[in-house]
């Protein structure tokens, strides 16, 4: 699939590829799941063409820092309390380039 924008992303868009700033990257906080306790964030991802909020986990928090371009492969978009939410799928992966 070729990369997109953050405009360019809906509800159900899968396998999402896109590059972006962390523009926001607020403290982690602790949640229980049938895994037990895991970290978990809610960062502020953008382009040029706006932004986004993004759901990271565990590792994907250690490997991004504030301010930093990354980009995002086998991403995914679900609504959640009526906006749009990113994650990044279970083969997916976030790095910094």
């Amino acid at each position: 699939m070729p990369e997109m924008t953050v405009e360019e992303l809906k509800a159900d868009s899968d396998d999402v590829e896109i590059t972006g700033t962390i523009k926001k990257l607020p403290t982690p906080r602790a949640v229980s799941t049938q895994y037990g306790q895991k970290r978990i964030t809610t960062v502020v991802f953008e382009d040029e063409t706006g932004e986004i909020d993004l759901t990271l986990w565990e590792e994907e928090i250690d490997a991004i820092e504030e301010g930093a371009e990354v980009q995002i492969n086998g991403g995914y978009v679900r609504e959640w309390a009526d906006d749009l939410q990113l994650n990044i799928g279970r083969d997916g992966n976030i790095e910094q380039v």
